[in-house]
This record gives structure tokens, C-alpha cells and sequence, in this order.
């Protein structure tokens, strides 16, 4: 084979859009979540983290990582779960917090509290405040729940048919940022599944990130002809609707598929880092033609995260 045959052949590497991410802050806590056995952790972990909701001024989260008996308050399997909730400029943060503390109840109310055997203890370092759980979540006892200390921890035992749920009486809290993501534009269906497997996994050995969506199929955008149901789809980025839209359509040519991948993390590091990672683990990939980002002219956040400042490898 000669040179031009083999220079044919290599793999054309994925344009980088010269763009950048935005970000914006976010309320958040950090919690470990602990049971008997691997089965029950994960249908708890998966059940309160499963669907992502500050886009419709709800709360969300997501699995930071799984932990081993030794890492545990109480000895048992346990995973690092984040939960966040919007800031909004036109609330008070009191206001948003309140809010961010029931959404938080009802999370580990149904999705934890009712798992046989479970129980929550606080994470987060650093913190700026701390929620009492007694209103929200221990008082799910009716009256009979009772305040002890274990493991050197003052926790809540709330009493359940299945004896018992256990809970860390304060859970901490703290500003975050939201928001992270790129977007990956692939040429094959195939293509885009390895990419989101890869990049999932490459953006997971950061710690302190939760991918709150992992991989996303919509793309959001600010403005929408039905406001009463929240952010609709990125039309001008849909494959589907190039020929339709014309020269309006922004599909880059051989574009078949446009994956986001969305990430939130306790700090704007961890966000660049992430961000880093997750991107470089795509771009030897056939079939991905082009990376990008999410953002929206500087309106929707105070974070503007460049791709040229990432120091991405050079393919």
C-alpha cells in the first residue's frame, strides 16, 4: 500500500467548534445512601435520581459513584448521590432553598425511605448550610419517629413496617454549577452509542460530577411556541427536520445523529475537567464528525466555559 493510500485511509479527526459551555449556578447536596444489599442500593439510587427536572423548575440528580462496605457510615453497600435545584434570580435564596428542601423530601421519601433496609447520611464537605430533615422526612413516623446517635452520627429513625429507615438528622448543603455538556454529532447510529458509552464512563472517573441526564436525545433551547410544557426541541439541531428547514437548519452536512451529554458538579473545576474528559474519550471514534456545545448567547447562565481553554489533546 502506498503512502497516499494509507494517508486515504486514516481516520479524519472530529471537527471542534470553536464554542463554549454555559453554565449556571445551582443548589445542591451531597448524600450516601446505604443498604443490605447491591439490588436494593441500586433500584433506590436509580428510583431517586431517575428523572431530571430542573428544566422544569423541579429537582434532579444523580449517581456520583458506587462505594464498598468500607466506605460506608454503617459497613453496608453504598452509593454518593447528588441532588440539585435551581437558583433563580427572580427568588430569594431562601426562597429557593425551601424549595429545594421539600423537592429533596420527596425524593428520599419515596424513592429511598420505602426501599427495605435503607438509609441516608450527609456528604458534602464545605457545606454553606445544613436542612433539618426532622419536618420533611422524619416526621413520615408520625409522631413515634426518635433521634439517637450512630456510627458518631445524630440520625432520625423513622419506624416502617420493615423496622426501619434511618436518616442524618441535617443534611448539608451548598452552591454547585450546573449545566456542563457537549454535544456529540455523528454520522452512524453506532458512532453515537459508543460515544455516549465512552464518554459516560470517561466523565465518571472525575470526581464530584453526576451525569444528570447521561445521554441526552433533546437539545433544549430558551425560546418555545408552547410555554406551558417547558423547553421544546432544538429544531434548527434536528436531523429529521434539515430538509424541511433548509438553509435554517444548523446540521452540519453527513450529520445524522446529535447526542448532548449534561453534567452538574460542585465546582466550575470539576465542570472543566469533565468537560475535558468526556470529550477527548470520543474523538477516535468512527463516525464522529463533530463536537459542540449548548449555549444560549450568554442568557441562560453566569458560567462561559471555553473549548479553546480545555487544553484538548491534538488529534
Amino acid at each position: 500500500m502506498g503512502d497516499l493510500d494509507k494517508v486515504a485511509q486514516k481516520k479524519r479527526a472530529p471537527v471542534i467548534d470553536n464554542t463554549f459551555v454555559e453554565a449556571f449556578s445551582g443548589l445542591f447536596s451531597r448524600v450516601i445512601v446505604t443498604a443490605d444489599d447491591q439490588e436494593t442500593l441500586m433500584a433506590a439510587a436509580n428510583d431517586a435520581t431517575a428523572t431530571p427536572s430542573v428544566v422544569i423548575g423541579r429537582t434532579e440528580g444523580g449517581v456520583e459513584r458506587y462505594l464498598s462496605e468500607k466506605e460506608t457510615p454503617d459497613g453496608r453497600v453504598g452509593a454518593i448521590l447528588q441532588f440539585w435545584g435551581e437558583l433563580n434570580e427572580k427568588k430569594s435564596f431562601e426562597k429557593c432553598l425551601e424549595k429545594f428542601e421539600k423537592e429533596l423530601s420527596f425524593k428520599i421519601r419515596q424513592d429511598i425511605l420505602v426501599k427495605p433496609f435503607t438509609a441516608v447520611f450527609d456528604a458534602l464537605s464545605n457545606a454553606e448550610g445544613k436542612m433539618d430533615m426532622m419536618n420533611r422526612v422524619g416526621h413520615c413516623g408520625d409522631g413515634y419517629e426518635w433521634v439517637e446517635q450512630r456510627y458518631g452520627r445524630e440520625v432520625i429513625v423513622v419506624p416502617l413496617m420493615v423496622p426501619d429507615f434511618v436518616i442524618e438528622r441535617y443534611i448539608s448543603y451548598a452552591r454547585g454549577v450546573m449545566g456542563g455538556n457537549f454535544w456529540v454529532m455523528c454520522e452512524t447510529k453506532q458512532a453515537l452509542k459508543e460515544a455516549g458509552k465512552k464518554s459516560l464512563a470517561a466523565m465518571h472517573t472525575v470526581p464530584g460530577i453526576v451525569t444528570s441526564f447521561d445521554v441526552c436525545s433533546a437539545g433544549s433551547k430558551p425560546e418555545t411556541s408552547f410555554p406551558e410544557i417547558g423547553p421544546t426541541t432544538n429544531h434548527v439541531y434536528c436531523p429529521s427536520l434539515k430538509a424541511k428547514l433548509g438553509k435554517e437548519s444548523l446540521v452540519p452536512d453527513g450529520v445524522n445523529y446529535i447526542a448532548e451529554l449534561v453534567f452538574d458538579g460542585i465546582n466550575v473545576e470539576v465542570i472543566k475537567k469533565a468537560l475535558k474528559a468526556g470529550i477527548e474519550a470520543v474523538l477516535d471514534i468512527e463516525g464522529v464528525t463533530r463536537i459542540s456545545a449548548g449555549n444560549y448567547d450568554g442568557k441562560l447562565g453566569q458560567y462561559k466555559i471555553l473549548f479553546s481553554e480545555l487544553g484538548l489533546n491534538e488529534q
